[in-house]
């Protein structure tokens, strides 16, 4: 029974799955889009339920091309938005509100405040990071 090896890419625009053998060769490999919402001029969202619909359907397709389950699937490997933000209910299980792209621009006046009070040092001190509306932290307030 071959053996495989499992990669997600969940980007901006899409989600990928591509299987590999354990030599590195590419079994299957599907892509699919989503959209994304543009609800004022800056913001960039996207419906938390595309993003998983995407990602399932990408690797059902390639594992049952080559595999019919994920049996013969070893190891995964996944990479995401990394700075797009998603709250979820812990009670309930279900996402709070859109998920908030690593592209939007929303908080840049909230990030110019904490600049302006002298807080970027304080912030990089314990995070490593800047202050801007790339990162997480400002997108959730």
């Amino acid at each position: 029974m071959s053996q495989y090896i499992l990669s997600i890419d969940q980007g901006t625009t899409s989600s990928r799955a591509i299987l590999f053998d354990l030599q590195g060769n590419i079994h299957a490999t599907r892509q699919q889009e989503f959209r994304q919402q543009f609800p004022a001029s800056g913001w960039v969202e996207h419906a938390p339920d595309d993003i998983w619909t995407s990602v399932l359907d990408t690797c059902h397709s390639v594992m049952s091309e080559e595999c019919g389950s994920g049996d013969q699937v070893i190891a995964a490997g996944i990479t995401n938005q990394r700075e797009t933000t998603l709250v979820w209910d812990r009670n309930t299980g279900e996402p709070v509100y859109n998920a908030i792209v690593w592209q939007d621009r929303r908080t840049a006046s909230y990030c110019e405040s904490l600049k302006s009070e002298n807080l970027e040092p304080w912030v990089s001190s314990k995070t490593g990071l800047l202050v801007d509306p790339y990162f997480s932290a400002t997108k959730i307030r």
